[in-house]
Order: C-alpha cells, then structure tokens, then sequence
C-alpha cells in the first residue's frame, strides 16, 4: 500500500507523520493482507513490538508491505513494514515494523477458520518460527498487564480523553477502526509525555497492544493514559481505553489496552535525560513495578 504524507497527516510539529497515523495506514494494510489471505472479514487482535525507526516526513511516499508469517486455526500474524522516501528518491528508508494478529469472522460474528499457511522461502521459514515463539511469551505479557489494577489512588500524570465514536470511525463491520483506536491511543500517551517533559516528546516503541472489545459507533470512548516508570531517558506510558453505550454510561467495558514509551530527541542523535518520576504511593509503586516486568519480558523475546 502506498501512501502520500500530507501536511493534514503531520503531528504538532508540523513536520512529521504522527504516530497515531502511521498505525492507522499499518491497520489497513495488515487488514488488506488478513482478508485478502483469509477470504473472510477480519478484526484486529494484537499490535505489538512496534518500533519507531526513523520518522516519516510530510511529503515522503510511504510504502507499507503486509506479510503472513504465521497463521493459527482462525488467526493470522502478519508482519508490517514501513518505508519512506522524498518523493523524487528512488531509494526509501526503514521507517518502523511491526506485528498485527487477525481474527477471521464468519457472518454470525464468531471465529472461522483460516488456511494454513506454508512459508516457502528461507526467510519466510525464520519469520514464522519467530511467530511462534512470541505465542506463549504474548500471553504472559497479556495476563501482567490484564492483572494490573489503575485507580484514584494513584498519583501520576495521567491524562483522559472522552468522546463519541463517530460515523467516520468507522471500519468495514461497523464498529470503531483498530487503526483509530491506535491513534486515540497516541494522542492521549502523547498528551502525558508532554506534559511530563516537552512537546518535542516523540514515541520509540508500543506494544501489548490487545484489543480485547469492540467500540460500537454511538458509545462514549474514554482513553486513560498513565506516566507509570521514568527511566533516563524514556517514559512509560500505560494506556487504557474503555467504551460504554451512551445510553448506559455506567455499563464501562474496557476495551483495549497498551505501553507506550516516549523519549525527547536532543538534537544530535541521542536523547535528553528525563526529570526523575516520584513513586509515591502504592499503586505508584506497583505500577512502575509493572513496567520493569514488562521490559525484562520484551528482553527475553527473541
């Protein structure tokens, strides 16, 4: 899939693609690929490991390659990369990769399965053996962050967005677009790092991205974004987003969940050191506790 970067596709700097956006164009993509494989309309599951290489410029031509590298009886991992190049260069750069899982639905809305899919070349050989063994470890991950529990009683920054999915959130099933949810997701992870540090805070790395209820179009979307662990020269950010129906405002389901983490650029290829975060109450401590799980277990992964 290729895309033109826009000005109307820039961040706050008005210079860059923002993050919320490349996710959007790497849902689509991954989509094409998952439907395009499995015959059948799909719904994203997962977004993780998503690296932040180099940023994409308003003007570059962005291609985005959606791959199968591993499928499961109804799901499908497929691997997204992302290149960008001046519109008159010839050669792009890496800009970023990730990996997206798939659900294939049937027409009543429930797993179908999918066809089993046969890597024929070396590198697609070494790609799903990579896929599989991030299974199990995925679901380690799932299962800490799913544990964790986010009250009043903390004491960071925080920061929570609350709106309307509206029409034009909309995805191919009639509910909010995984690829929107991301971007809620940055915007409101965004919002935090700023405030913690400045406006030229930039996104490295997401992952944990799992997708666990739909957002129906009508609800009332609150993202809930979380300084939980300041480290150097990175911030980690934990982001929740809950929906309920408008007319049941109480009845909240949480509906995804993710970590983000934000570093602020010094100019010269390095990053700026980041003021010290206080842990000061329990939750605080359980939580920054929680993001040094989870980078010990992103650094076993192969």
């Amino acid at each position: 899939m290729r895309v033109l970067a826009t000005p109307q596709d820039a961040g706050l700097d008005g210079r860059t693609v923002a993050p919320g956006r490349l996710l959007e164009w790497i849902d689509r993509a991954g989509y094409a690929c998952a439907v395009g494989f499995a015959k059948a309309y799909c719904v994203t599951a997962y977004v993780g490991d998503i690296r932040f290489t180099e940023p994409v410029r308003s003007g570059d031509l962005v291609t985005l390659e959606g791959r199968i590298i591993q499928t499961g009886r109804a799901s499908m991992q497929i691997r997204v990369t992302v290149d960008a190049a001046e519109t008159a260069a010839s050669v792009g750069r890496r800009a970023m990769e990730c990996v997206l899982v798939f659900v294939a639905l049937d027409d009543d809305r429930r797993p179908r399965a999918v066809p089993a899919w046969s890597p024929h070349d070396a590198a697609g050989i070494e790609l799903e053996r990579r896929a599989e063994d991030r299974l199990e470890a995925r679901k380690v991950i799932r299962d800490a962050m799913m544990a964790q529990a986010y009250s009043d009683r903390g004491t960071t920054p925080q920061s929570k967005l609350r709106f309307l999915a509206a029409p034009g959130d909309a995805n191919w099933g009639g509910n909010a677009h995984g690829g929107t949810v991301m971007r809620w997701i940055h915007e409101a992870a965004w919002s935090v790092a700023a405030s913690w540090s400045s406006a030229s805070a930039v996104a490295i790395y997401s992952g944990g991205m799992h997708f666990l209820k739909p957002i129906r179009i009508g609800s009332v979307v609150e993202v809930d974004a979380r300084l939980i662990l300041v480290t150097d020269d990175v911030m980690h950010i934990s982001t929740r987003v809950s929906s309920a129906p408008a007319e049941q405002p109480a009845a909240v389901e949480l509906t995804t969940v993710c970590m983000n983490i934000y570093a602020v650029p010094d100019g010269e290829g390095g990053r700026k050191r980041i003021a010290p975060l206080q842990l000061v109450s329990d939750e605080d401590r359980r939580l920054g506790d929680h993001a040094l799980e989870l980078v010990a277990l992103r650094a076993a992964l192969p």
